[in-house]
């Protein structure tokens, strides 16, 4: 829970009619069309705001929630394509968004599914060094991923694959 300032108080209280805050880096922001996007679940609303400047964190949680969508439907080729494009896009930025979410978690980076999903897409396409990498960059920013083993625990299947892969030449 943050602390209200007065300055937080007066915004409230000058607010129109239907404007809605947020926290953001222990601040009171509007809520914009990005935050409203991300929530919605709305994939085309969410790529419709994907360029729209925003917070830091709105931003990391659009980019997310794209990622989200779109690999729930990852058999259907655009959206496979998609997801790939997005994920890269918020593995790159990451470095930038990593400190703004440290800074509003108090230290602690939450789990960001785009790394799990990016991994598990690219291992799917016999991209397997690209996944072990995605891995490798989670570990990077201490990411856990839900599960006891980690990002480290996912790196030794996917070289299985990789080795069972070159041995059969299936595809």
């Amino acid at each position: 829970m943050h602390h209200m300032s007065d300055e937080d108080i007066d915004q409230i209280m000058n607010a129109k009619k239907g404007e809605a805050f947020t926290h953001r880096l222990g601040k009171l922001v509007k809520v914009d069309e990005v935050n409203r996007a991300w929530k919605s679940g709305d994939l085309n609303r969410m790529l419709k705001a994907i360029n729209l400047k925003t917070h830091l964190l709105d931003r990391h949680l659009i980019l997310m929630a794209i990622v989200r969508e779109t690999y729930k439907k990852r058999e259907k080729p655009d959206h496979r394509k998609l997801c790939k494009k997005v994920a890269v896009l918020h593995i790159n930025e990451f470095k930038t968004i990593a400190p703004a979410l440290r800074y509003d978690l108090n230290g602690v980076l939450p789990r960001v599914s785009t790394f799990q999903h990016l991994a598990t897409l690219l291992t799917e396409d016999k991209r397997f060094q690209d996944a072990v990498r995605v891995c490798q960059i989670a570990l990077k920013y201490e990411l856990k991923d839900g599960t006891m083993s980690g990002f480290q625990g996912r790196i030794n299947p996917i070289l299985k694959k990789q080795q069972k892969f070159e041995q059969t030449g299936s595809h």
